[in-house]
């Protein structure tokens, strides 16, 4: 790897995670497009770049959510229990069956753009307090499960999935946000091991990247630092709508993607 390019990552890496971990999400993502389009990361090994990503990046935010007694509970125990087993599956999806990047842009596109100006209508119009449903403890585990197939399969951080759904669902930013990211964390680091178990078995670009990995790594760990320590000074209210902003703007990358 060329100083330039990890220079690139590392910038990358800093500046997604700012805006993304005062909701929860890894910046994983977004992170995607960029190693796959801009710094020429092999296919399928982009995937366990990706986890190592966040297994790299992931303690900035969170060691700022337990310094202010934000991290745990039980919406973190009911994620992990989900992505956890998720992963291992979408890993060996992965490798052995290689579904395509157009499959995973549809699925985005498809999924986070309605998702996002849902949140948004929620926001901007919320429903009486009375008739806000949030998921129950089967339901969360049964999405984070999904969700944890998903981030086996392409390396993101199931944030950007749960993080909308969850806050859409009436839950708030505040709860969500280190859930979701702890959950990542925990799933990258067994997703980032399974590949690294399947590399010796399988043929190909199986293995990550470790050193863009950890460069874009670096980057977001000091940014997901910044943008939790950034999330208490920030309204309800602006937060949900940067929920929003961002699963929109992912489907709208995709789908962009996806037409040309």
């Amino acid at each position: 790897m060329e100083w330039p390019m990890g220079l690139l990552g590392f910038a990358a890496g800093l500046l997604i995670s700012v805006a993304t971990a005062p909701v929860g999400v890894s910046g994983a993502v977004f992170l995607l497009p960029v190693q796959v389009s801009v710094l020429g990361v092999p296919s399928p090994a982009v995937t366990p770049t990706n986890l190592l990503y966040n297994v790299v990046a992931g303690p900035g935010a969170l060691l700022r959510y337990w310094r202010a007694g934000r991290l745990g509970g039980p919406l973190t125990r009911l994620l992990i229990a989900g992505t956890v087993p998720g992963v291992v599956v979408g890993a060996v999806i992965r490798v052995f069956a290689v579904p395509g990047p157009r499959v995973f842009r549809l699925l985005m596109a498809v999924l986070l753009l309605p998702l996002g100006l849902w949140l948004w209508l929620r926001t901007l119009r919320p429903a009486p307090p009375g008739t806000r449903d949030l998921p129950s403890s089967r339901a969360t585990t049964s999405l984070a499960l999904a969700v944890g197939v998903a981030g086996g399969i392409y390396g993101i951080g199931g944030g950007s999935l749960l993080g909308p759904i969850l806050v859409g669902r009436g839950a708030p930013v505040a709860t969500v946000a280190p859930a979701a990211l702890a959950s990542t964390f925990v799933t990258s680091v067994v997703g980032a091991a399974t590949y690294a178990l399947l590399s010796l078995a399988a043929t190909g670009d199986v293995a990550p990247d470790w050193l863009l990995g950890m460069t874009c790594g670096v980057g977001g760990l000091l940014g997901g630092y910044l943008g939790a320590r950034l999330q208490p000074r920030l309204p309800e209210t602006s937060l949900r709508l940067l929920l929003g902003t961002l699963a929109t703007g992912i489907g709208a990358l995709y789908a962009v993607q996806i037409l040309r």
